[in-house]
C-alpha cells in the first residue's frame, strides 16, 4: 500500500535550525505532515506554529530506549511514518593524535547509531505499510578526508556505508535509502566556526565559489522522499557545488 503524499508522515531529526529545519520546511511545503525531533527542546517550543507541524519532540538519537518510545508514541498519534530524514549530527574538532576518545564515543555515538536506530524504528513502520523513503545527512567529510575531522569523517563515511546497507536490506519492503552529502553550507554552526582562512579554501575549492544554502540540501532531500525517486536507491547524492569533483582549481577560474 502506497500512502498518499498528504496523508504521508514525515520526521525529521535535528530539525530545529540549520539543514534539519530547513528539511522540515521544505517536506512540508510538499505536502507532507512533519514530526520535528532535536535534543534541544528550547529551540523546537520557540519554532512558530505552522500548519505543517505534526508534532516536535524532544530526542537524543542516541538513546534506544527514548527513540523507541518516541516512534511509537508518534505512530500512535500520527500513524506510521513514510519518511526519514536522518539529519541530527555533531561534530568534534580535534588532531587525530589528540582526539579524546569521549568526543570520539559521542559523534559516532548521535551520527551514525543515531541514524541506525531511526532508521530501524521508521523502517519497521514503512515496512507495514509497503513504502517509505529514508534519506541520511551524509557530508563531503564522509568521502574526502580534512584535517582534525578524525570523528566527523570517519562517522559520515559510516552513514554512507549504513545507508547501502538499509538500501539493499529495506528494498523489498517497498523501501528506499539514500544519502546527501552536503559540501560547505551556510548554517549557524558553520557561521561559528569556519574562519575566514576556512571560508577562503573551501570557496578556493569549490568551482561554483560559495556555500550552499540550507535550501539546497532540502530540496535534495525532497527528490529524494518523492514519488518520483522510486528506483534511485543506496545512491550518495553531493550536493556540493563540484567541491569532490575538482582537483586543483587553476588561475584560469578567477580565484
Amino acid at each position: 500500500m502506497n500512502p498518499t503524499r498528504t496523508s504521508r508522515l514525515a520526521v525529521v531529526t535535528g530539525a530545529a535550525t540549520g539543514i534539519g529545519l530547513a528539511v522540515a520546511r521544505r517536506l512540508g511545503a510538499g505536502g507532507l505532515r512533519v514530526v520535528l525531533l532535536d535534543r534541544d527542546g528550547e529551540s523546537l517550543a520557540a519554532l512558530a506554529e505552522e500548519a505543517w507541524i505534526a508534532d516536535r519532540l524532544p530526542l537524543d538519537v542516541s538513546d534506544p530506549t527514548a527513540v523507541d518510545a518516541a516512534f511509537r508514541m508518534l505512530a500512535e498519534r500520527h500513524g506510521p511514518a513514510g519518511v526519514l530524514a536522518n539529519n541530527a549530527g555533531i561534530a568534534a574538532v580535534h588532531a587525530f593524535l589528540d582526539h579524546p576518545a569521549e568526543a570520539w564515543n559521542r559523534v559516532l555515538a548521535v551520527n551514525v547509531t543515531g541514524a541506525f536506530l531511526c532508521g530501524q524504528a521508521a523502517a519497521r513502520q514503512m515496512a507495514g505499510a509497503g513504502w517509505g523513503r529514508i534519506v541520511n545527512i551524509a557530508s563531503i567529510s564522509g568521502v574526502r578526508a580534512s584535517l582534525d575531522r578524525a570523528a566527523y569523517g570517519t562517522s559520515k563515511a559510516a552513514v554512507i556505508g549504513l545507508t547501502r546497507q538499509m538500501a539493499v536490506e529495506l528494498a523489498r519492503f517497498g523501501i528506499t535509502a539514500n544519502a546527501v552529502a552536503p559540501g560547505a553550507t551556510e548554517t549557524d554552526f558553520v557561521q561559528r566556526h569556519h574562519p575566514a582562512a576556512i571560508r577562503a579554501a573551501f570557496d578556493a575549492a569549490t568551482p561554483d565559489g560559495r556555500y550552499a544554502a540550507p535550501e539546497e540540501i532540502a530540496e535534495a532531500v525532497a527528490v529524494l522522499a518523492s514519488d518520483a525517486a522510486a528506483h534511485v536507491n543506496g545512491v550518495v547524492l553531493p550536493v556540493d557545488g563540484g567541491f569532490l569533483a575538482a582537483g586543483v582549481l587553476g588561475a584560469d577560474t578567477g580565484r
